[in-house]
């Protein structure tokens, strides 16, 4: 009987799952172009049943035959109720678009949707559901890996690498010249004579919402592009009125038995800095500042405040308010080995053992502004102000030039550097919708950015007797430079704007629209100024020199051995008696981009979307100096005219995959330092710029697969090609002294390659608080080439070169680079949790410059680093951190590879830090 029971209940719930009904659908948000819209609420009125949209806004419930309710709900949006039929055995379809324009306006509520798609999953949807091939970094990852800049943050992502001791960020093996930087869509101001690109790293992870990294040229994107567009979103407030408190603090444990720690004297602790020469510095002693060390507590510090706020205006209107203010500062000292001049039989003219001790600091200030008129309507202003510096004290001991300057060691070197930054960014944009079919963007921005190194000082002693190394030393004479005191600034003014305008048309049976028009304007005017001025201490021969200790400059460089004629100070033009000795080095430009565009975006098919699009460039770039190198100064100027071509395909091969193609051409404009002929002297280097550079011109296409097999995973398989006319590189020019230069060195080169990601959650146990793992791994291999023409260079130049070689990699292209990250997350209760991530970056071998005369190129060896990072939320309002990087903490080495010469050798010790956060809300 019971078995009779059983079978009974089985067969009558077999008939009733076979009797019902399906209804399915596909839900959008009209807040975001219609966009599919995940994790929103679909209910059968007066019923249990019901279910979530999944990550692609899709629905399904099954049901029994009848007349019911069909609500849509998604938190802080307009509830939508629809009368349905439901018949057996059949299927019906709803779609459905919701808004929040009708919606409930509570500030919470409509904060938590916010929430929901700032979430990794919601930015994994968006790359997705776009046409373009681009990668985007979210502010819970950055937090989730312990990120604390932005230029960690970008080696995060698939085929990025940075270059070890510089903020040079290389993608697909193309280093800083080839990428630009942006922040909300409108360009960054570079902080640095040295680079294009802004430094990434005085960006704190405070102020960013998230960074899209794009690696293909669209015609919105100025034409300046080569490796890829860095665009960073800045933060806005979601959530609760909010206000946070964070400290911390950190060391290197190569400052652990290290002793003092040493820094030069005048900058404070602050970083703002900024020392000026006295007022006539060349016939009398009058400098404020000692040449000797002194010692300063190697403990970093880190203090930071955040908060934010929403106000309701009126029944649409809103105001979002963001606000951040930090100072972070720390500590490195590395020691190691560093040579120069290697010549084509191995001998290094230079032979140094070294110690750095660096102290940086950052203060960063930011404040974002949103007003939402109404749905159609929206404004944001955002101010932020950067100031970065760098206190640098470097000591070299050892063979200053082998032939003719402590030829046998015993020579000393020590270059005391103090850089600041000062960056000022102010922007302003807006957000309009008309109808349903026409919505205009536009953004303005001034941005103003001062770089100084204010009194640089230099010192180079070397023995008395040649023949005894270890014996008293005296101030070196070789050249006026040996001993000098040195004043830069770099400022750089620039304003830009962007405007688009896009008409949507043809709409489908889901009422959505298929095409797109978009035309636009987008220009950027830059004003560079650089002046810079160097005292050399002139060392007299025809005296008898006195002993000098390096740990007491200040008893030879002074007033009383001036009038004594041990020294004299003078300036490249000359010394007091010259009329404009004074006069400082300078160069100076502007730069004036204005390009328009034109975009079509059509949906052949729902599966089939294509995008073509055209951008219009007139560059307009003059500059003007006068240098050591060029003292009657001179100028030059060159206008182009770039038509530049861009398409994109999207064909969808399931509903969880994707195949996307695209192609376009671009240029590369060549900087203002590689330009202009002033010398950057470095202790074992020199780099001088060429003014017959001219720029390069790119073609690029990609072909990427990508797979998404649940909601916040993605498998991902992309092939890469570049052709590059022109190309820049840094050369080792024919010269005594084997300076580098910036030049145009063949017809073209050639770059292929393929990227693989992975993203997945490993498990994740089922309860009421969250138990999951998961992991990540990208990976890049790339292959490149180019010839090198010496006859080009002579025939474009003033410049001579001698290649070793007639072909080679490109300077900066890892064949292999690698990343991967474990993380678990493990939730206690509502208000405490756990999570840890083990994160690992690769780069392989990469030329760092080309060898010439027989000599091989300059190499920088591959290298691993592993970093660890564990944070846990101990209640509601405190989180405690740790962050240990650089666990493995390999040598740094460069090699000159044909000699097989190891030309610089470090370690950066391994970096821990502690940060503790308090939320006053």
């Amino acid at each position: 009987m019971k078995k009779l029971i059983i079978a009974f209940v089985f067969v009558s719930q077999l008939v009733a799952a076979q009797s019902k009904g399906t209804v399915t659908g596909l839900l959008t948000d009209g807040e975001v172009n219609n966009e599919p819209l995940p994790f929103a609420n679909v209910l059968i009125k007066g019923t249990t049943i019901g279910t979530s949209t999944d990550f692609d806004g899709k629905y399904s419930i099954a049901v029994a035959p009848g007349n019911y309710v069909l609500v849509f709900s998604f938190i802080g949006y307009e509830t939508i109720e629809k009368p349905i039929v439901i018949t057996a055995d059949k299927t019906l379809v709803v779609n459905q678009k919701l808004s929040a324009s009708k919606g409930v306006t509570l500030d919470e509520i409509q904060i938590q949707a916010t929430i929901n798609k700032a979430k990794a999953s919601a930015i994994l949807m968006a790359q997705k559901k776009a046409v373009s091939i681009k990668t985007t970094i979210g502010a819970q990852e950055l937090d989730n890996k312990g990120v604390s800049d932005l230029a960690t943050a970008v080696t995060k992502a698939t085929g990025v690498s940075k270059q070890d001791g510089t903020n040079n960020v290389f993608v697909r093996g193309l280093g800083d010249r080839y990428n630009s930087t942006t922040l909300n869509g409108l360009p960054l101001p570079s902080n640095n004579p040295s680079q294009k690109n802004i430094n990434l790293d005085i960006f704190s992870t405070d102020i960013v919402q998230l960074i899209d990294i794009n690696k293909i040229y669209q015609s919105e994107i100025y034409g300046d592009f080569g490796g890829a567009n860095i665009n960073i979103v800045s933060k806005e407030h979601v959530g609760k009125p909010s206000l946070e408190i964070g400290v911390g603090s950190g060391t290197n444990t190569n400052l652990s038995g290290n002793g003092n720690f040493y820094v030069q004297d005048g900058p404070g602790f602050s970083g703002f800095y900024n020392n000026k020469y006295p007022t006539n510095p060349l016939s009398s002693y009058a400098f404020n500042t000692s040449w000797d060390k002194t010692t300063k507590s190697p403990i970093g510090a880190d203090i930071s405040f955040k908060g934010g706020k929403k106000y309701q205006v009126g029944e649409e209107g809103s105001i979002n308010l963001f606000a951040t203010a930090s100072f972070k500062s720390g500590f490195k000292y590395k020691e190691g080995i560093n040579r120069g001049g290697v010549n084509a039989q191995g001998l290094a003219f230079t032979d140094y053992a070294f110690k750095a001790y660096d102290y940086n600091t950052n203060t960063t200030a930011m404040l974002n502004l949103g007003y939402k008129v109404n749905a159609n309507n929206k404004y944001h202003f955002s101010s932020l102000f950067i100031n970065s510096s760098n206190q640098s004290l470097d000591e070299y001991s050892g063979v200053i030039n082998i032939f003719d300057n402590a030829s046998n060691g015993g020579g000393f070197v020590r270059r005391s550097t103090f850089d600041k930054t000062t960056l000022l960014i102010n922007q302003f944009l807006g957000n309009h919708k008309i109808g349903e079919k026409i919505e205009l963007d536009w953004g303005v921005a001034y941005n103003m950015v001062n770089n100084v190194i204010p009194d640089r000082r230099q010192n180079m002693l070397v023995p008395k007797d040649n023949s005894d190394p270890t014996g008293v030393k005296t101030v070196s004479d070789l050249a006026a430079s040996d001993n000098h005191r040195f004043y830069q600034d770099l400022t750089e003014d620039e304003a830009a704007a962007n405007f688009s305008a896009s008409y949507a048309f043809a709409k489908d049976s889901e009422d959505l629209f298929k095409g797109k028009i978009t035309l636009g304007y987008s220009g950027r005017f830059k004003k560079v100024a650089f002046q810079a001025t160097q005292f050399n201490f002139q060392i007299l021969r025809n005296i008898n020199q006195p002993v000098v200790s390096e740990n007491n400059l200040d008893d030879y460089f002074n007033q009383a051995n001036l009038a004594n004629n041990y020294f004299k100070i003078e300036t490249f033009r000359g010394d007091a008696s010259t009329l404009n000795a004074l006069d400082p080095q300078t160069y100076s430009g502007n730069q004036f981009i204005n390009g328009g565009f034109a975009n079509v975006e059509y949906k052949f098919t729902p599966r089939f979307t294509a995008v073509g699009g055209l951008r219009f460039e007139h560059i307009y770039q003059d500059i003007a100096w006068k240098t050591s190198l060029d003292p009657n100064g001179a100028k030059d100027a060159f206008a182009k005219f770039e038509f530049l071509p861009n398409v994109s395909f999207k064909y969808e091969v399931t509903e969880k995959q994707n195949l996307k193609l695209a192609a376009s051409k671009s240029y590369t404009l060549p900087q203002y330092k590689e330009r202009a002929p002033f010398q950057f002297e470095e202790v074992t280097q020199i780099k001088f710029g060429n003014p017959d550079l001219d720029l390069s011109t790119n073609y690029n296409v990609d072909l990427r697969w990508e797979y998404f097999p649940k909601s916040g995973e993605v498998i991902s398989l992309t092939g890469f090609g570049k052709i590059i006319q022109n190309p820049i590189n840094e050369v080792v020019v024919a010269s005594a002294t084997n300076d580098i230069s910036y030049l145009n060195t063949g017809k073209q080169a050639t770059v292929f390659g393929a990227e693989f990601e992975i993203r997945k959650q490993l498990f994740s146990v089922d309860g009421d608080f969250a138990n999951k793992l998961s992991a990540g791994f990208n990976a890049s291999y790339m292959y490149s080439n180019q010839d090198f023409d010496r006859f080009k260079i002579i025939n474009e130049t003033k410049l001579n070169v001698n290649f070793t070689n007639l072909e080679g990699k490109l300077t900066g292209a890892s064949d292999l680079i690698a990343n991967a990250d474990l993380t678990y997350f493990r939730e206690f209760n509502e208000t405490s949790n756990i999570l840890g991530t083990l994160s690992f970056n690769y780069f392989s071998d990469r030329v760092y410059a080309i060898g010439s005369a027989g000599k091989g190129d300059l190499i920088d060896k591959g290298v691993g680093s592993l970093d660890l990072v564990l944070k846990s939320q101990l209640s509601k309002r405190v989180k405690l951190g740790l962050n240990v990087k650089n666990l493995l903490n390999p040598s740094i080495k460069r090699v000159q590879d044909t000699q097989n010469v190891e030309v610089l050798s470090f370690k950066n010790g391994v970096n821990a830090s502690i940060s503790l956060s308090y939320k006053l809300d």
